[in-house]
């Protein structure tokens, strides 16, 4: 039979009531009494219920994740990250994908918390003020965005930028292009401002050609569009992006890196698998899946405390084969 709470109160000598205490809010008791309870569930092998708890402690034992496409392989390194974390916290995982909507991100939200704890919201296309009004209904955690003081875990990314552009420019590299993405990404416009600041250091024309859909067919769609524009080489918003104009380039006989060269953002693992491999910014997946959790945990326990807190992580250049010298003629 199930080990109860019955069971390890008379082991332990105390009331169910002080278990259940001990269990919720250890805080409350005596060191003594904590231990005692502790080493009763652990010689009993006694497992709390959940749903039981829940109706003590107001909590769900859930959280809920939101992304704007499982499609992009990006994302699924934050998962993972994410149901790491939570596992370890004895947290279960809803998961809803708003397939670059952002019309559906507030409905998601509100319909998610209503069964959850917390949500993390991993690039939120929603306005700030749509973000404002549904993180003051739910405790909300932002990966890769940044709104006032609401808890988020961003990606510095301007060094790494820095880099890319110095990497270029020692290649020969004088006019480079790139390709947006959403027009509502944040990190869209982040490393737009970085590109700029960093191109203009270096002296390097940067001329932003196209605005595209974060995806593979969104490179293939604007490749043409980047050879017409005579630059020597193209940042692309990710490797999806990167990808597809990799594979019209090749479509059209254009020779990369002898042609152009071509800069990726994410690192996804088909960076490494395509001919040439992809020079791209590696952006870490999996440590910003559990610092979020790590924040929306802090925000639970504590609103007060952690109700501003930020975290940033920083992103790596990984030079490949996409880049090379530029074409002299």
């Amino acid at each position: 039979m199930a080990v109860t709470i019955k069971d390890v109160a008379r082991a332990a000598g105390v009331s169910p009531s002080t278990v259940s205490r001990a269990l919720t809010t250890p805080q409350l008791l005596l060191p003594e009494t904590r231990d005692r309870v502790q080493r009763a569930v652990q010689e009993l092998g006694y497992h709390p219920n959940r749903a039981a708890r829940g109706l003590i402690t107001g909590r769900t034992g859930n959280i809920g994740l939101i992304v704007p496409d499982l499609t992009n392989p990006f994302f699924p390194g934050v998962v993972k990250g994410v149901q790491e974390r939570a596992h370890e916290a004895e947290y279960s995982v809803f998961l809803a994908d708003t397939d670059e909507h952002a019309a559906a991100e507030a409905d998601l939200v509100r319909a998610l918390g209503k069964q959850v704890d917390g949500i993390v919201l991993c690039s939120p296309r929603m306005s700030e003020a749509e973000i404002r009004a549904v993180a003051g209904e739910t405790p909300i955690v932002m990966l890769n965005r940044r709104v006032g003081r609401i808890p988020s875990v961003t990606i510095d990314i301007g060094e790494a930028i820095r880099q890319a552009v110095a990497h270029l420019v020692a290649l020969g590299h004088r006019s480079v292009g790139y390709v947006a993405g959403p027009r509502n990404s944040w990190s869209n416009k982040e490393r737009l401002r970085a590109l700029r600041a960093a191109a203009a250091g270096a002296g390097v024309e940067l001329r932003e050609i196209a605005t595209v859909a974060p995806k593979f067919a969104g490179g293939v769609a604007v490749a043409d569009v980047v050879l017409a524009a005579g630059v020597t080489a193209v940042v692309a918003y990710n490797d999806l992006v990167a990808l597809g104009l990799l594979n019209r380039f090749a479509a059209r006989g254009v020779a990369v890196p002898a042609d152009v060269s071509v800069v990726g953002f994410d690192d996804i693992l088909f960076a490494e698998m395509v001919s040439p491999a992809l020079t791209t910014l590696a952006l870490p997946q999996e440590p910003t899946g559990r610092a979020g959790v790590e924040l929306l945990l802090d925000l639970l326990e504590d609103p007060d405390r952690a109700g501003s807190a930020r975290r940033e992580l920083s992103a790596q250049l990984m030079v490949r084969g996409s880049t090379g010298p530029a074409r002299t003629a």
